[in-house]
């Protein structure tokens, strides 16, 4: 059964060659994010996530709600793999689905075919499972020529349309979401909608993270609420 436990789990920034006498400024300026603390070598580090523990099982719909500096993305990128806890551990059971920064998992020197193969590997596919879906992901993402070309031509609008195509094309049972959606353009987003809503139909547990609380209460069953890397409380959405 697809499922994500995390104990105490935090994540910490160092922040080098920070003299003692801004500490103080620095912490009037981070007072909206991570908190300020030492670490073992009494080097200077934003905790961007602080003891976070928690069970997210099947069937579950989470929505992640925070001021900016929270820790939302944070969270979101420690469960797609992108960042490692400095402490605590985190166990997941279930292939995910990322659908979070336009970049992730992506190689902007290579073609955009060539990252369907790169960001389909990272996803847990075997490689002789996407050949048959790059013509399909070629088709919804409608890239025309661009497809061979290398992503650093892309608009961010064209990349989030190829992330999206790779992210959608296979049935994840755990997707993690944001709201970097909104950087496409209407006509795409409208035909996104019908296949944004199959995947969710499918997965077993979904992590949204968004400032639209109507959006969350809409799409989630439980809301997990954020301050300062911390969980300030988990509440029922509806």
């Amino acid at each position: 059964m697809a499922h994500i436990t995390a104990r105490s789990v935090a994540v910490e920034f160092p922040l080098y060659g920070l003299k003692g006498r801004s500490f103080k400024t620095t912490f009037i300026h981070a007072a909206t994010g991570g908190l300020l603390a030492k670490d073992a070598g009494n080097r200077v580090v934003v905790r961007a996530l602080d003891g976070l523990t928690f069970d997210i099982r099947e069937g579950d719909r989470i929505g992640i709600m925070g001021h900016n500096g929270s820790g939302k993305t944070t969270l979101l990128r420690v469960l797609a793999g992108a960042y490692e806890p400095t402490a605590g551990s985190i166990e997941i059971s279930g292939r995910v689905a990322s659908m979070l920064s336009i970049g992730l998992g992506m190689d902007a020197d290579s073609t955009g075919y060539e990252n369907i193969f790169v960001r389909a590997t990272i996803m847990g596919l075997r490689p002789a499972e996407i050949p048959p879906l790059a013509e399909e992901i070629c088709a919804f993402a409608d890239l025309g020529e661009y497809i061979h070309m290398p992503l650093r031509t892309y608009s961010s609008g064209m990349s989030v349309r190829l992330a999206f195509a790779i992210s959608t094309s296979v049935s994840p049972d755990i997707i993690l979401m944001d709201e970097w959606l909104s950087v496409v353009d209407a006509a795409f987003r409208d035909k996104a909608q019908q296949r944004l809503k199959n995947a969710l139909d499918r997965a077993r547990i979904l992590v949204l993270a968004s400032h639209d609380e109507r959006l969350i209460r809409q799409t989630c069953s439980r809301i997990m609420r954020l301050d300062h890397g911390r969980i300030a409380g988990f509440e029922p959405a509806s």
